[in-house]
């Protein structure tokens, strides 16, 4: 391993401050300032599974859309609005702008970022690319659109298994980034060898396998779900592994009225609408007694509050994204072949 990879493993990020706590009646005023707004500048809310309830729910009863990063894109691009506010983290912000260059593209604040796309610096990664000319470059859509333009392949979690074994079976050699993770368990499902980026997520990084056992001996009718950017440990104790919307189905198929879930907690939000009558448990992320960096919440995705929403809907300065059209045109060339993959599927 690299002295720049372990670097990586081994940063510690500084956390953004979160939004102002609000009371009833303000949150019901800025929501009812938000909903004008959308209508005056004909704008539309389409908000991340991680982000808090409060937006979720916000995105939903303005005629918006709560779905993971891809989904999220996707539904801008097809929408008639001429304005997208996301409220997610950066890289979700510019993946809507390459898929949609014409229309503005606004954020609750451009600081929101992830630990994935601060850990795959371009030039770093690009690097690391070179050294391999003979690899197909598959990078995680948890990146930022210069990492996107120099891979081959963009992937998301609920398509990387698919179009990692498709590779594998040309003969292809490959690079993954930046998840290490998701890589890991991607190379144990397909077989196939993969050069890995060393990055993390801070949330999935944080579960710990021995207070998982202990709440599975608590809860043992529990079924456990577990995001694969979490650690191959806590991967191995899951009755499901899937992306966001991949886990969201299971908690409706399976069985089980209790589910442990090893994965940001804004999901609970969608999965409770979708099985009402299940109960929803927190995986444990540090252990009894430990301080957790996120507790299963991403720091950055909590940035976006309501007052952040409002201040983007009434002044796009210092919220709109821009990528440059050129980067755009590189980024959607790996983007696209995902698309294209997907839907012949």
């Amino acid at each position: 391993m690299s002295q720049i990879e372990q670097a990586i493993i081994e940063s510690d990020y500084p956390f953004p401050p979160k939004p102002t706590p609000l009371n009833e009646d303000e949150k019901a005023q800025y929501k009812a300032r938000i909903k004008q707004l959308l209508i005056e500048k004909d704008a539309v809310l389409v908000a991340h599974y991680y982000t808090d309830p409060e937006i979720q729910a916000l995105a939903e009863e303005t005629g918006g859309y709560v779905a993971d990063s891809l989904e999220m894109a996707r539904f801008g691009r097809d929408h008639s609005a001429k304005t997208l506010i996301i409220a997610g983290v950066k890289f979700m912000g510019e993946t809507a702008k390459i898929l949609t260059p014409n229309k503005t593209v606004l954020m609750p604040t451009l600081e929101a970022t992830c630990s994935l796309d601060l850990g795959c610096p371009v030039e770093e990664f690009s690097a690391f690319c070179d050294q391999h000319p003979d690899h197909t470059v598959v990078v995680y859509a948890n990146t930022s659109a210069a990492v996107k333009a120099r891979a081959d392949w963009v992937v998301t979690s609920a398509i990387a298994l698919d179009i990692v074994e498709h590779l594998d079976s040309e003969d292809k050699p490959i690079i993954w980034g930046p998840d290490r993770h998701l890589g890991s368990y991607i190379e144990k499902q397909t077989g196939a060898e993969m050069l890995m980026w060393q990055g993390a997520c801070i949330v999935h990084d944080e579960f710990k396998a021995k207070a998982l056992k202990d709440m599975k001996a608590v809860y043992p009718d529990a079924a456990v779900l577990v995001h694969p950017e979490s650690p191959a440990n806590i991967v191995e104790l899951a009755d499901a592994v899937g992306s966001t919307s991949q886990l969201i189905k299971a908690a409706q198929t399976l069985p089980n009225k209790q589910l442990i879930v090893a994965t940001d907690r804004g999901i609970f939000y969608k999965m409770q609408q979708a099985c009402p009558d299940k109960e929803m448990i927190e995986a444990p992320t540090a252990g009894s007694g430990a301080t957790c960096k996120s507790c299963a919440h991403c720091p950055w995705m909590a940035m976006n509050g309501l007052q952040a929403i409002e201040s983007a809907l009434l002044d796009a300065t210092g919220h709109e994204v821009f990528v440059d059209p050129e980067l755009a045109k590189q980024a959607m060339i790996p983007l696209d072949r995902m698309l294209q993959f997907a839907a012949n599927k």
